[in-house]
């Protein structure tokens, strides 16, 4: 913060809390966009390029992933991307392998994922399920001789 910013803050009237604009956070944006061609991926590329606060633009057509670094917020690039290029757009749904906890989920592997992805998948442990206190307490078979039955 320089002085003139220090000294105009120091000397300003306080404003409404309407009138002050919140700065958006650099973030990094990464879209799964469909792509054939070097056309559409100029296409894609196009589309995003006349945005306000957008700093850097990298399309992938390998992965079918368009990058988009910036001062931007993600749902009007995912917005702007679909209505500019008709094209069917999501927010990247893949994340590394080595960051999955339970890489074994169910839903996490995907045929089209790239190598070394798999699906961003919500921990599904707490959907299986469980047995209560009651039910482990009669249960009717052992795991040491599955043949025989406790009851008799």
């Amino acid at each position: 913060m320089g002085a003139l910013d220090y000294l105009s803050d120091l000397f300003s009237f306080p404003r409404s809390n309407s009138s002050i604009k919140k700065r958006k956070q650099l973030q990094t944006v990464e879209i799964k966009v469909r792509m054939d061609c070097e056309g559409c991926e100029r296409k894609v590329k196009k589309a995003v390029e006349g945005m306000k606060g957008l700093t850097h633009v990298d399309v992938d057509r390998k992965q079918q992933k368009l990058t988009v670094v910036g001062y931007v917020d993600p749902n009007k690039v995912l917005r702007r991307v679909r209505w500019r290029t008709g094209k069917k757009a999501e927010l990247w749904p893949y994340v590394p392998y080595s960051v999955v906890p339970q890489p074994y989920a169910p839903g996490a592997y995907d045929k089209k994922a790239p190598p070394g992805y798999v699906r961003n998948v919500v921990d599904s442990s707490s959907s299986l399920a469980r047995a209560s206190s009651t039910e482990a307490k009669f249960t009717a078979f052992s795991d040491d001789n599955p043949n025989a039955c406790a009851i008799m």
